[in-house]
């Protein structure tokens, strides 16, 4: 009976240790997990961030380029939209006051930078620092583009981009030059055959699979992840130019070659044309970026740029284009504040409108504004006399940056279809005889305007 009793208590006290073990197993799981889960995650990420590769790699980078005060910025789109959706965190946050690592820690193989290199004193310096740092890095150039025009200086190289590898993360430093229209400008990144292609994987590089054109950015120092960095001050436009920054060159080796077979006419007449017309050009410039509407050049300005390097001296006038989506309602008004009279205003907005405004020195600005079909442009003509109307059709097309006049514009990226359009596959031979109703190969009969329009549709001054 004893040994009965003291088997069957021994088996209880084993039942019940079990059943309590199994109770705190449950307990902690479902009670405990539950209350503190989110604060135990967050401390393991915060780790777990704060000690990863890419946190690393930008804190070390950034202390190289502070201790050497080059003056670097962020411009990684991915790191700059985080922190444009969280601006005010970050700039109420201070200086090593955060707990959690949110966007340095975000994983991704690169993290972008930019500096301004006429700032940059000590290049050669910086790169031996970055190297006994622990950094694999590789150094990108190029021939000045700026000094293309000149022949006794093209072919100089200038640096234009720099990817630095830290284990398994890498800054590209992307370097900005300054151009002749208070512009910001970097190059392609094209890789020579002594580099090695699998150092990083340069397809996924957000910038240099084409050069670039962006506005100077305003810049504002804050505390990210516990790192001072500078960004661009409005982040939210800086953003916005990135997909639309492809920056087109002037051809200058073919200009060049064009006038050892067309000499270059520098009367008095012509360079006072020039002149003029470059003012004229600048001005419209900054009356349109004040009203927020996108202008390329177009027709004979778009061929000067893209034949010669120049303005035509005897095309007589200054060839804009506009999408009709970006027509403004005030935009007459705003060419005449700016002292640029309304010439002739023909059509209208939903259909083939033209306008027309008086410079000095008898140069006239014409803007044309562009229709998008299905598969195709165009642009209308309006003959006063008649009300005939016309079309010119163009293949689709997109919006590069250029320089001209010194200063940055747009021009069509597809330049020679554009150009092809509107002058035939022989647009490097000079016509000075042009009539715009039958001489372009785009041009075709549009109808007529009914004489109860002409006095909306026609309108001269």
């Amino acid at each position: 009976m004893s040994r009965i009793n003291k088997n069957v208590i021994l088996a209880l006290l084993t039942l019940t240790s079990s059943a309590f073990l199994l109770f705190q197993l449950y307990y902690y799981k479902h009670y405990l997990s539950a209350k503190n889960g989110a604060g135990l995650s967050k401390s393991r990420g915060s780790k777990i961030g704060f000690d990863s590769t890419q946190w690393r790699a930008v804190k070390k980078f950034i202390t190289l380029t502070s201790s050497q005060n080059v003056p670097v910025f962020l411009i990684d789109p991915s790191v700059l939209e985080l922190i444009n959706k969280n601006l005010e965190y970050v700039k109420n946050i201070s200086h090593g006051s955060t707990s959690e690592c949110k966007f340095f820690c975000v994983p991704r193989e690169f993290t972008a930078f930019a500096l301004q290199y006429h700032l940059w004193k000590n290049e050669e310096g910086w790169f031996r620092i970055a190297e006994n740092m622990g950094f694999q890095c590789l150094k990108i150039e190029s021939k000045d583009p700026r000094l293309d025009g000149i022949d006794s200086l093209s072919g100089t190289e200038i640096p234009l981009h720099y990817v630095c590898r830290l284990s398994t993360h890498a800054i590209h430093l992307v370097v900005f030059h300054e151009r002749s229209g208070n512009y910001l400008w970097h190059g392609h990144l094209r890789l020579k055959g002594h580099i090695d292609r699998k150092f990083v994987p340069f397809r996924k590089l957000h910038f240099g699979r084409y050069p670039g054109a962006f506005d100077r950015p305003e810049l504002q120092q804050v505390a990210v992840d516990g790192l001072e960095v500078l960004i661009p001050k409005n982040p939210v436009h800086f953003l916005e130019e990135i997909p639309h920054s492809r920056f087109i060159e002037c051809r200058y080796k073919e200009a060049r070659a064009f006038f050892q077979q067309y000499l270059d006419d520098n009367t008095v007449e012509a360079m006072s044309f020039r002149k003029s017309a470059k003012e004229l050009l600048q001005l419209a410039a900054r009356t349109l970026k004040k009203l927020g509407v996108r202008f390329w050049l177009s027709s004979g300005t778009c061929l000067g740029w893209y034949r010669q390097c120049n303005i035509i001296p005897y095309s007589k006038d200054v060839d804009l284009g506009i999408f009709i989506q970006d027509y403004k309602s005030d935009i007459i008004l705003a060419f005449q504040d700016a002292g640029l009279p309304l010439k002739h205003k023909f059509g209208k907005v939903e259909d083939s409108l033209e306008l027309s405004f008086q410079g000095k020195d008898d140069v006239k600005l014409d803007i044309f504004f562009f229709y998008e079909e299905v598969d195709h442009m165009w642009n209308g003509g309006t003959q006063a006399k008649t009300g005939k109307k016309f079309k010119y059709l163009f293949p689709k097309f997109t919006l590069c940056w250029t320089e001209f006049a010194d200063m940055k514009v747009r021009v069509p990226c597809e330049t020679i279809e554009y150009i092809e359009a509107n002058y035939g596959k022989t647009w490097k031979i000079p016509v000075k005889t042009w009539d715009w109703k039958s001489s372009p190969p785009n041009v075709q009969p549009n109808g007529i305007w009914p004489i109860s329009e002409w006095d909306e549709v026609i309108q001269l001054y």
